[in-house]
């Protein structure tokens, strides 16, 4: 590994720059008419349709480190790491049901983050600053091991990897990181979803290259599972029990399912998953790429036999006991020995590319729950578009320099292990959020001592658990009545357990709750360019002597969350809007006639026209 492979290393070296441009041009992509705005910046002006939605939430959840753990977890465990392709298989259902109302009350009150969607629905600030702490502390390790993905590629191509030299070992990820940090607090979101049509091409190339092609020069798929199974059923030395197997064995059925389930819980509470659904256009977006976005699974699934052909590659067994074990290196390595250079490049550049991509959108999502939901609620209240802006931004950027510390100095397997204790932080926020999009029947008192109960168990948990030579954070499943269980399933159960009870109980003494500023109608909002209300307009006055009427103003996306209009079947007459006053008229000059044409109301009857006297 410490040999330089130019070929490989030109070919990234190019795709790098090429993205860095393209991230750079993505600030004039789909131009926003205000920049220093944080849905604009944040979310892309929340204008993504179908098709740029599929590639951004595609390349935002099936992430570098997907492409490096989940077949290195093959490689050593067997069958353990299809728990992947199970949660991502159950995980789009789940989306399809509650996407649609959390897009629909995100745009209907200007929420950019669940923190401050919490806080909106339990009327709770409190609440919402758990949920918002809960969220960034989740994805700071999450952001640390896209860098774990690159190093390990930057391993096997000879560059940094094992050098005692500080600056030598860390400086190519420094300096793509900087450049990452300098076209997001350019462009925003439009960045990543810009580079997210690159990186999702180069992925598909690659996997399909790659499924096709190895397992021919490994003497086919019954030799590749035949060396895996022989080396699965093979009894480990440290711990005395085989390595793994090619099936689910009876006594981590349990373990794997909860690990599923709970991943595919969690998934879409993290802030960056969020960001991808606030930032679609329209409610249907959403419901189509929960059914496109499957597409994803079935490459992940294809992803994970690459573990099964590193292990039927002997140089790559060699490279893994070389870098002490690292299982990590495998996928690399497979490249770096299959193909010929100048591919192995182009794969490792999907790996690297697709490290690049999430960690922005994870940066931004993290920096908008920040900005918002902390910045906001307990700083600046008053703060400016324009100030909220600036303050994500710089968030952001600090966002990407502790993940790169975090991932420099932390041992590596230490912080791949966090990861999980990320996804039992993370769950612990579901009640109040996602139970939360349907009822308010929780106290906000409860749902915060519920947060705190789960994250006190499921931390204290995880600090218990040892594996892989770690006495601390070894393993993200603990025994449970006798069933070894992911620990996030655990403390979520005791997070409902103490929010259910503790309601019950501040209800019966009376304690007052929190109030709720969203409407029935905010949940089933969706803006319809053909149904858009319309107007007060000026009309000038015609040769005739009649005024000409207008084009009707439309409703934007961005306006702000009282002028949105509700679906017609959800509003009320109460809700019918008004004349504007006489007081409120625009200035015009003499003999003019100002007339206000009022829709019909949504009680059924048209409103007359107000024709205001002239001004003399």
């Amino acid at each position: 590994m410490s040999h330089l492979d130019g070929v490989a290393l030109t070919v990234v070296v190019a795709s790098f720059l090429i993205v860095t441009c393209i991230g750079f041009a993505a600030a004039r992509w789909r131009p926003a008419e205000d920049p220093m705005h944080l849905n604009e910046w944040g979310l892309g002006g929340r204008g993504f349709g179908t098709f740029v939605s599929w590639f951004l939430l595609g390349g935002d959840i099936y992430t570098a480190y997907t492409f490096i753990a989940v077949p290195a977890l093959v490689y050593a465990a067997g069958a353990a790491g299809f728990y992947a392709l199970s949660y991502t298989i159950m995980v789009w259902p789940i989306v399809f049901v509650f996407g649609p109302r959390l897009w629909s009350v995100a745009r209907a009150r200007g929420y950019v983050s669940p923190g401050e969607f919490v806080r909106g629905r339990h009327g709770s600030q409190g609440l919402g600053l758990a949920v918002a702490a809960t969220g960034i502390l989740a994805t700071m390790p999450y952001i640390a091991l896209q860098l774990v993905g690159i190093e390990s590629v930057l391993t096997v191509l000879g560059v940094g990897g094992n050098s005692s030299n500080v600056l030598v070992r860390d400086l190519p990820l420094i300096i793509a990181f900087a450049v990452v940090s300098a076209y997001t607090y350019l462009a925003g979101l439009r960045a990543p979803a810009l580079i997210a049509f690159v990186k999702d091409t180069l992925i598909y190339v690659t996997v399909i290259v790659a499924i096709l092609y190895i397992p021919s020069r490994l003497g086919g798929w019954g030799h590749v599972f035949g060396v895996a199974s022989a080396h699965l059923n093979s009894v480990n030395p440290a711990t005395g029990k085989p390595y793994g197997s090619l099936v689910v064995m009876p006594a981590g059925q349990w373990a794997y399912a909860t690990l599923a389930l709970g991943s595919a819980l969690a998934l879409f509470v993290y802030p960056h998953a969020a960001t991808g659904l606030f930032a679609a256009k329209r409610r249907d977006v959403i419901r189509r790429n929960a059914a496109l976005l499957p597409a994803y699974t079935l490459v992940l699934g294809l992803i994970a036999l690459f573990g099964y052909m590193a292990r039927a590659t002997p140089a790559v067994n060699a490279g893994v006991k070389a870098g002490h074990g690292n299982a990590q290196l495998s996928v690399p390595l497979l490249f770096s020995t299959m193909f010929p250079s100048w591919f192995a490049g182009v794969a490792d550049a999907a790996i690297i590319i697709g490290a690049l991509v999430p960690a922005a959108v994870m940066s931004i999502a993290a920096a908008n729950l920040f900005t918002r939901t902390i910045y906001k609620e307990l700083f600046r209240p008053y703060a400016s578009p324009a100030e909220e802006t600036k303050v994500a931004r710089l968030a952001s950027l600090l966002m990407k320099v502790g993940a790169l510390g975090f991932a420099l100095e932390l041992n590596k397997t230490f912080s791949i292990n966090l990861q999980l204790l990320g996804g039992i932080w993370i769950l612990q926020t579901f009640p109040s959020v996602i139970v939360g999009l349907y009822t308010r029947w929780f106290h906000r008192a409860a749902l915060i001592l519920g947060w705190v109960a789960g994250m006190a168990y499921g931390t204290i948990q995880a600090y218990r658990t040892s594996g892989g030579g770690q006495a601390h954070f070894g393993g993200s499943a603990a025994p449970v009545f006798g069933h070894t269980t992911y620990i996030a399933i655990t403390a979520l159960v005791v997070n409902l357990a103490v929010s259910a009870v503790l309601t019950v109980v501040f209800r019966w003494f009376g304690l007052q709750d929190g109030y709720d500023e969203t409407r029935p109608a905010d949940y089933i909002a969706d803006p319809v360019p053909a149904a858009a209300p319309r107007r007060a307009r000026k009309a000038e006055p015609a040769a005739g002597g009649k005024a000409p009427r207008g084009s009707t103003v439309p409703w934007s996306p961005d306006a702000a969350p009282e002028e949105a209009p509700a679906p017609a079947e959800a509003v009320t007459a109460r809700q019918a809007p008004a004349a504007a006053p006489a007081a409120q008229a625009p200035a015009v000059e003499d003999d003019a006639t100002v007339v206000f044409d009022i829709p019909v109301s949504l009680a059924g009857r048209p409103q007359p026209r107000e024709r205001l006297p002239r001004r003399k």
